[in-house]
């Protein structure tokens, strides 16, 4: 009995370290959990805007894809159309100014900045900071879900967005939207991005 008492102890110590080490793993697993869905979606949202060669460095690139999601979040917004209606107003060009002067990545027209920050949250000083990535999508999503809230189907928020809320309609049932070239794009840009990138979490 005295000789099989360290083998005991030695089987006791051994089965506490592998329950020890399992836990460890569940746990790290659960973190792992927790993180994985803003990691694969920012990281597969910095693969695509490399594939669309930018021309910007990519820690700009990355700025683009962290404020996509968090902001898209914030909203309750996917991603995807996110990254849809900046494709068809900007291209993703930081810089890119229309005929109208709307400015940066989403396209903010100065004369609405304001009304649009101060509802949003976010300081602005002087058209240069529409050209701020992190600024530009604050304000075009926040400006998006208002829209969106406010015509309630994805479509007139888009036409919204684009030819102003003042030119539409608010129509019956989604199916009676009216759709426009902008909105065409739009959608058709959103249903490609949600064939190449995954889903957000419900």
């Amino acid at each position: 009995m005295k000789r099989g008492k360290p083998l005991y102890i030695a089987l006791v110590t051994l089965l506490f370290i592998v329950t020890i080490m399992t836990a460890g793993f569940c746990a790290s697993g659960m973190i792992l959990d927790e993180r994985t869905e803003k990691d694969i979606i920012v990281e597969k949202t910095i693969s695509y805007l490399k594939e669309r060669k930018l021309g910007v460095p990519e820690a700009r690139i990355k700025v683009i894809a962290n404020s996509v999601y968090e902001e898209s979040k914030r909203y309750d917004l996917d991603y995807r159309l996110v990254l849809a209606i900046m494709k068809v107003e900007s291209n993703f060009k930081n810089e890119a100014v229309s005929n109208r002067g709307a400015r940066g990545l989403m396209q903010i027209n100065p004369t609405s900045a304001k009304g649009i920050a101060r509802q949003s949250g976010v300081e602005i000083k002087g058209t240069k900071c529409l050209h701020e990535p992190e600024k530009n999508i604050k304000l075009g999503v926040s400006y998006f879900s208002r829209l969106q809230d406010m015509f309630e189907n994805v479509v007139s928020a888009l036409h919204a967005y684009n030819a102003g809320p003042g030119k539409v309609r608010k129509p019956e049932n989604e199916q009676k939207a009216k759709t426009t070239s902008f909105t065409r794009r739009v959608m058709s840009e959103y249903r490609q991005l949600s064939e190449i990138l995954p889903d957000p979490e419900e």
